[in-house]
């Protein structure tokens, strides 16, 4: 096939290798691989091996092949750029509204989270964390659900994808206490989590229970209008998850 001058051959054929994978592949051999973007075995490997270090790929023991998480998070991004002030923030608000806590949408970002947005209801305190700033995903809940639905392995996050959301007090910040639901899009792929956050002292585990399923029942909302209808949402075990598409 003749490339466009300026095409970088290396970059055209890793992105050929992603697009090997059709709507119903959950993995490929190798030689498939090679076969569909039209490479030799042995440069398929190259780039299937880089591509598996930059998590856009991923190799099941059996020697086939999958898309990553990266990859997963690519389309993401590209949903959330379109649906965030139309969509998002409308049930985010609304939650604020109901509540009257602080309830913002955090996305997966590189290694970390970051909130995308963010709507204070009538008890809501200030917060230290900016819109945009990035927060470990491994502290609190937002990040502990976002690591759970993209295959995050451990009886925590087994736990996590089994009740749907996840309760965290004085985790992340000592002062701060929060509940977390996922939200999925397009294929049913996770785009991040909705969260009710607040403080400790006043957000105790029993009383942020008692929020859970109106955070679960906004992200269940939201991702029906994301995704486009009320699919219900493969739990993506640890074992055997894969970017959904």
């Amino acid at each position: 096939m003749k490339r466009s001058a300026g095409v970088v051959n290396s970059v055209a054929r890793a992105f050929n290798l992603l697009d090997a994978f059709g709507l119903s592949d959950s993995k490929l051999t190798l030689a498939e691989l090679a076969r569909r973007a039209k490479l030799p075995k042995s440069s398929a490997l190259r780039i299937a091996r880089t591509l598996k270090a930059l998590e856009y790929l991923v190799q099941l023991d059996g020697g086939a092949w999958r898309l990553g998480p990266a990859a997963a998070w690519l389309g993401a991004r590209y949903q959330i750029a379109f649906d965030l002030d139309n969509t998002i923030e409308p049930v985010v608000q609304q939650l604020a509204l109901d509540t009257q806590e602080t309830i913002s949408f955090f996305v997966h970002d590189g290694n970390m989270r970051s909130c995308l947005v963010r709507a204070k209801g009538a008890r809501a305190v200030p917060t230290r964390l900016r819109i945009g700033e990035p927060a470990p995903l491994d502290k609190g809940s937002p990040g502990h659900v976002i690591l759970a639905f993209t295959g995050r392995e451990g009886d925590l996050y087994d736990e996590i994808r089994q009740r749907g959301f996840h309760v965290t007090v004085s985790e992340f910040k000592a002062e701060f206490a929060s509940v977390s639901a996922p939200v999925f899009g397009t294929t049913w792929t996770v785009l991040g989590a909705l969260t009710l956050a607040g403080p400790a002292s006043r957000l105790t585990r029993p009383k942020l229970l008692a929020f859970a399923p109106k955070v679960v029942a906004a992200a269940r909302r939201l991702s029906y209008e994301l995704s486009g209808g009320p699919a219900k949402p493969r739990m993506m075990m640890a074992s055997n998850w894969a970017p959904l598409g």
